[in-house]
């Protein structure tokens, strides 16, 4: 689906005549673009649809000749799809995909609170091929939205978000291979649930309601199970997921708990400050919301312990 064409003056920062919007984990996202097609949203983003006039992130998207590579200062790179590079004024984000070249085919400029950013997309690297790469293609969004929670408190986590049919919300995270989509697919069979993401999750505090509680968040972003939904619940156990025997549950110090997410977490390592951050709102997390690690068995006993579970 296209974004909205509207007049400019009503744009304010961004300015163009083409707009769409999503929102993820309570960041909101504005692009704005001389072109439709360029603000359509692929289909993971659609559910996740909203538009605001005042975005915590302003999208420009332009397109030049081709994109040259640089020289400026690496901070990271993925070894695959983009690579990071920093500035006087902000970063950029480079993206590269083999079939377009050696140069990049789309780079991102934003600031360093990551509000304002222009996209830049290559003509010359789509010369040769269909417009098969909308702008906002993955992993461009969670890369925004990953370095737009290092400004808030909040943080991406690896895992599946359940929330029971009374509204109560656990989280269970874990590295890949530790059981989340089995735990999903568990909870689908066996309860009423809402599953907001069977892969990943942002934990922040709750903006839509009392901010001394801390909420969680679904995204785009799923496993192999699918599951990614928009919704949201207020957070009320973290479990940490081993496969084991006996389906035991042990409660975590909130030094160990911090050490667990963390290692679980989505942070940008390339910004001492961002890690800092990281860990002082895990810390604040983990000081309101009970963790467990919890060794189980992939059956309906697994279910069963945390439904018969009182803290």
């Amino acid at each position: 689906m296209r974004g909205e064409c509207v007049t400019e003056e009503s744009l304010g920062d961004l300015g163009l005549l083409c707009r769409s919007g999503f929102s993820i984990g309570g960041v909101s996202v504005g692009v704005g673009s001389r072109h439709d097609i360029d603000v359509a949203l692929n289909p993971s983003l659609e559910p996740f649809r909203m538009e605001s006039r005042a975005p915590d992130i302003a999208i420009r998207i332009e397109w030049l000749t081709d994109l040259p590579l640089v020289h400026a200062h690496q901070l990271f790179d993925s070894g695959c799809t983009w690579r990071l590079y920093e500035d006087e004024v902000g970063f950029q984000f480079d993206f590269h995909v083999p079939a377009l070249g050696v140069r990049p085919y789309k780079r991102l400029l934003i600031d360093t609170l990551f509000s304002k950013a222009t996209l830049q997309m290559s003509e010359e690297a789509f010369t040769a091929t269909p417009h098969v790469l909308t702008p906002l293609t993955y992993p461009l969004d969670e890369l925004l939205i990953m370095h737009r929670l290092t400004q808030e408190k909040a943080i991406e986590l690896h895992g599946a978000g359940i929330v029971s049919s009374d509204g109560t919300g656990n989280l269970f995270v874990g590295h890949s291979g530790a059981g989340k989509s089995t735990t999903t697919r568990l909870w689908t069979e066996r309860a009423d649930v809402e599953v907001l993401s069977d892969d990943r999750i942002i934990v922040r505090r709750d903006v839509t309601d009392d901010p001394s509680r801390i909420r969680m968040y679904g995204t785009p972003w799923h496993g192999e199970a699918m599951y990614a939904s928009p919704g949201s619940a207020p957070l009320a156990r973290i479990f940490v997921l081993e496969h084991g025997h006996g389906n035991v549950l042990t409660r975590l110090s909130p030094s160990q708990a911090v050490a667990e997410l963390f290692a679980r977490s989505f942070v940008p390592f390339h910004r001492h400050e961002f890690v800092d951050s990281a860990l002082q709102f895990l810390q604040e997390v983990v000081d309101s919301v009970p963790v467990y690690h919890y060794s189980f068995e992939p059956d309906e006993r697994a279910v069963d312990a945390i439904l018969n579970f009182r803290d």
